[in-house]
């Protein structure tokens, strides 16, 4: 596996001292950066974020890992971070295919390969990346455990919304209307314009304002909303996932009572299906339970670690 150093900047990440990254490429040409954010010797999480986000936003959640005797690798997936942008206007999140978030995992997995990390590995995905790493464990990643939080098994949206999303999403995805926006969100950052204090990611205000100096300290993380080809493409796998009916691997599912980027009951109707799955309810949380309250966070990094350990 080819590396080349990449930039990580500690100054917003709060991460450990040995926090570095690297430029690597999929197999199908896309540059991704790719980050060794802590080590541990109980095994290594293989991190997959969500949607707009990028390494330094997990530099804090790899140290409260490596507390816990985990080390964590992660990835800038391919639209979004610093890796490639697909888009003239970079702006816009998208991809081409859902499918090639699939490439990017790879990318995880050989590097955690090729650096010898300390084994066994876990899975954990947020969000976007909880579909992501849904996904890969049906194509067998090796993981010994997978831990999602808030993951976007289902978008929420108004229910009479979602006929008008499957139509022009249909039409821009059939006719690469790739530039086009989805109605409702903006090009810019959401973190830049939410309030602290009254947001969909965090009822911690401090937490926004972290977020929010990443994108003030790094040029070019900033990423608005989704192309409505994107939407339209997450919304077709989303609706694959119904069909499955177990995990090869435990799993421990993080759902927020608050969450209203994605949909909790389809959390729970999907781990109702899993015999080895178990869910847990985040009381008040909104999406970002890594991004919570300190109890919140203390709670996920506790029972994520006990559940990695049980599964050793």
């Amino acid at each position: 596996m080819k590396l080349d150093p990449a930039p990580f900047h500690h100054q917003s990440a709060r991460a450990a001292a040995t926090a570095r990254a690297y430029w690597a490429h999929a197999a199908d040409g896309v540059r991704l950066r790719v980050g060794h954010l802590s080590d541990g010797p109980c095994g290594t999480v293989l991190l997959l974020p969500g949607r707009t986000e990028y390494l330094e936003k997990y530099g804090e959640a790899a140290r409260e890992f490596a507390a816990r005797g985990f080390g964590v690798v992660a990835l800038d997936y391919r639209g979004q971070g610093l890796a490639d942008r697909l888009l003239p206007d970079q702006t816009v999140g998208h991809v081409e295919h859902f499918s090639d978030y699939q490439l990017d995992a790879r990318v995880l997995v050989a590097f955690a390969e090729a650096a010898d990390l300390p084994r066994p590995w876990f899975g954990l995905g947020h969000s976007l990346g909880g579909a992501i790493l849904l996904r890969a464990l049906i194509s067998g990643m090796p993981v010994s455990a997978a831990v999602f939080s808030a993951p976007m098994w289902r978008i929420n949206m108004a229910g009479m919304l979602y006929p008008v999303a499957w139509l022009l999403g249909w039409i821009a995805h059939a006719t690469q209307m790739d530039g086009w926006v989805t109605p409702g969100t903006s090009r810019r950052t959401y973190v830049r314009e939410a309030d602290p204090g009254d947001n969909l990611l965090t009822s911690d205000p401090d937490m926004i304002l972290f977020m929010r100096g990443h994108l003030e300290a790094v040029d070019g993380l900033d990423l608005g909303g989704p192309s409505v080809p994107w939407l339209y493409r997450a919304m077709v796998e989303c609706r694959s996932f119904r069909r499955i009916r177990s995990l090869p691997v435990p799993s421990l599912t993080f759902a927020p009572s608050e969450d209203r980027i994605v949909r909790t009951d389809a959390m729970y109707e999907l781990v109702k299906r899993w015999p080895n799955a178990q869910i847990r309810n985040v009381d008040d949380g909104r999406h970002e339970t890594m991004m919570e309250t300190p109890a919140r966070r203390r709670r996920f990094f506790d029972e994520s670690a006990a559940f990695f350990d049980a599964h050793r």
